[in-house]
C-alpha cells in the first residue's frame, strides 16, 4: 500500500483512459485519486460515476473549471455555463466514490483576454465569476477552489499567481463554498507564502494540497516543466509542516505535466510516484 494520504492525480498519467487510470492507481496500492473533466466526460458521467464506485477509490479534487477573465459576451457566458455543469460533474464522481472523498472543484482563473493588458480588471472578474457560482456550488456540496499559477503563467493561463491574491478573491466568499490549491510548483518560490498557508488555514479555505518538484532549465513548453518529488530544489519539508500545521488533513495529489513521465508506463509512473512521495513529502506529514 502507498501512504494513506497520497492522491495520484490523473494528470500525472495523462494518456490513461479513465478505466485504465483507475485501475492502475488502485492495483498500485492507492486509496485516492485526482480527476480530469475530460476523461469523465469521455465516458459519459453515468459511466463514469460506476467505475469510480466500483474502483473503491477517494476522489480527492476534480480538473478543472475557471477561465473567467473574457470581457462580458457569449465566451464569458460560456465559460460560466460550464463551470455549472463542472460542479454538477463533481457533486456526481464525488457522491460516487469512498468514504472520505472531497468535493473540490479546482479551478484556474484565466488569463488576459487578447489585445487586453488590464490585469487588474481580469482579476476582478474571477471573482464576479464566482460570484454568480457561490450558490449552485453550495447547493451541490462543492467547494471551488481557486488555484494560483506560478507568474510565468500570468499572461495566458491564470492572473492569480499567489496564494495571497488567491484568498484575497476567496474571502467575499463562505469557506465552505470557496477555498484555496496549496500546489509547491506554483507557490514554493513565494516569500509569504508560509504566512499566507497558516492565513489559508485559519479561514478553512485549504481544499487542496498538490505537490511536484520545480527543476531548471525550464523546457520549451514551460507547462511540461514539472518533476516526481525529490527531483528539484523544492524544500517540501517547511510547505508540507505548514499546511498540517494550518489543519489540512485531506489527501495530498501529485500532480506533474511532464512529457517523458507522460510516455513512461503508466503502472510504472504509478510506482515511481509513490516511491517519492514516501522520500520527500511523506516524512514531513503529521
Amino acid at each position: 500500500m502507498t501512504h494513506p494520504r497520497l492522491s495520484l492525480n490523473q494528470a500525472t498519467i495523462k494518456y490513461a483512459d479513465l478505466d485504465t487510470a483507475l485501475r492502475v492507481t488502485a492495483d498500485a496500492g492507492y486509496q485516492s485519486v485526482g480527476l480530469w473533466r475530460e476523461p469523465v466526460q469521455e465516458v459519459g458521467l453515468d459511466a463514469a460515476a460506476a467505475m469510480i464506485r466500483d474502483s473503491g477509490l477517494r476522489v480527492s479534487s476534480m480538473c478543472r473549471g475557471g477561465f473567467f477573465t473574457p470581457l462580458e459576451g457569449p465566451e464569458r457566458r460560456r465559460a460560466i455555463d460550464d463551470n455549472r455543469r463542472a460542479i454538477e460533474e463533481t457533486a456526481r464522481v464525488t457522491d460516487a466514490a469512498a468514504d472520505g472523498s472531497r468535493a473540490v472543484l479546482v479551478l484556474v482563473a484565466g488569463g488576459l483576454p487578447g489585445g487586453s493588458r488590464d490585469l487588474i480588471g481580469a482579476r476582478e472578474r474571477v471573482g464576479e465569476a464566482l460570484a454568480e457560482l457561490v450558490e449552485p456550488a453550495q447547493a451541490a456540496g462543492v467547494q471551488l477552489a481557486i488555484e494560483p499559477l506560478h507568474p510565468m503563467y500570468v499572461s495566458d493561463r491564470a492572473v492569480v499567481s499567489t496564494l495571497g491574491q488567491a484568498l484575497d478573491i476567496a474571502e467575499p466568499f463562505p469557506a465552505e463554498a470557496v477555498g484555496v490549491v496549496v500546489d509547491t510548483f506554483h507557490i514554493w518560490w513565494d516569500p509569504d507564502v508560509l504566512a499566507q498557508v497558516a492565513r489559508a488555514g485559519a479561514a478553512g479555505r485549504i481544499a487542496s494540497y498538490q505537490v511536484c518538484d520545480w527543476a531548471t532549465p525550464l523546457p520549451a513548453d514551460v507547462l511540461l516543466s514539472r518533476h516526481y518529488p525529490g527531483d528539484g530544489v523544492i524544500d517540501f519539508a517547511p510547505l508540507t509542516r505548514a499546511v498540517t500545521d494550518a489543519g489540512y488533513t485531506g489527501d495530498v495529489e501529485v500532480e506533474i505535466f511532464n512529457q517523458e513521465i507522460w510516455d513512461t508506463d503508466a503502472a510504472t509512473a504509478a510506482a515511481r510516484t509513490a516511491t517519492a512521495f514516501d522520500t520527500a513529502v511523506a516524512p514531513h506529514l503529521s
